[in-house]
């Protein structure tokens, strides 16, 4: 562990917190909070190599950092032999906090809080964005911008595709949904046809119950 102050990260315990994000987000905001030379989107994306380059590369070595017969001590040598030669001492010193807590399980989490966490503090808004097919960037590019002067703010494009929708898109903003895709179009035209129906029964039903008792 680094004795220098600028690299000590001040983790209160969370292990009885059950909300998982809730304990994510401790960890998220000690890294990007702590002191340090690089920025946050910095942070983010030596974390993001650490992910995709490390984890999802090598599955036994993810193994490690998840098993309960690894000791802490174990995996925190792992952290010396493996990580931190190639690594920032920063996000070594993360690793190993992370580890002395025994919450390696949940790096992955803490990623995706931490990337929400920055892109806010940029004035960044994730937007998901699915569709029935592939979007060509130009479109994509075209939504950005509409979405910029309606959220005021700078989006962030997720897009995935789903088959499923037929047509248009589906954006998701937080919790917030707007679904403008065919297949939702198609829903609401059976709800109001189904509606309509069921009205008409009960009007013709109405009438006769009216023609008998007259």
């Amino acid at each position: 562990m680094s004795d220098n102050p600028e690299l000590q990260f001040k983790v209160p315990s969370v292990l009885e917190d059950p909300s998982i994000k809730a304990i994510a987000r401790v960890y998220a905001d000690a890294l990007l909070d702590a002191k340090g030379d690089s920025s946050g989107e910095q942070r983010i994306e030596e974390y993001r190599s650490f992910i995709e380059d490390v984890l999802d590369a090598n599955p036994a070595f993810e193994a490690i950092f998840f098993s309960r017969s690894v000791s802490t001590e174990e995996k925190m040598g792992v952290i010396d032999r493996v990580v931190s030669p190639q690594a920032s001492e920063l996000f070594s010193h993360f690793l190993k906090v992370v580890a002395l807590h025994d919450r390696l399980d949940l790096l992955r989490v803490i990623f995706d809080v931490a990337v929400d966490l920055e892109e806010k503090r940029s004035g960044k808004v994730r937007v998901i964005v699915r569709a029935a097919a592939p979007v060509s960037d130009e479109k994509q590019a075209q939504i950005a911008q509409q979405l910029k002067d309606i959220l005021s703010a700078d989006p962030v494009l997720q897009v995935e595709t789903d088959a499923s929708l037929i047509g248009g898109l589906v954006l998701q903003v937080g919790d917030t949904v707007y679904d403008s895709s065919l297949k939702n179009r198609l829903g609401q035209l059976q709800r109001q046809l189904r509606q309509r129906y069921v009205h008409e029964i009960q009007s013709g039903r109405d009438r006769f119950s009216n023609s008998e008792g007259s």
